[in-house]
């Protein structure tokens, strides 16, 4: 099974700052440059980011 990645440019969903990337895959984790904002890889074709889904305590369970 063939790995699907892609390159090229996004925007932040938070700050709008334009980023470069190179060879991401879908649903990989990326921190934005400009705001620190910890985005996810929605879509390769186009290129999209959003905003990586907050982690929830487990509280040891």
């Amino acid at each position: 099974m063939a790995i699907h990645t892609a390159s090229g440019q996004a925007k932040c969903p938070e700050c709008f700052e334009g980023m470069t990337l190179t060879d991401v895959m879908q649903n990989e984790l990326t921190q934005c440059p400009g705001c620190g904002a910890e985005l996810e890889i929605a879509t390769l074709a186009p290129l999209t980011l959003s905003l990586a889904p907050q982690e929830e305590a487990d509280w040891g369970e």
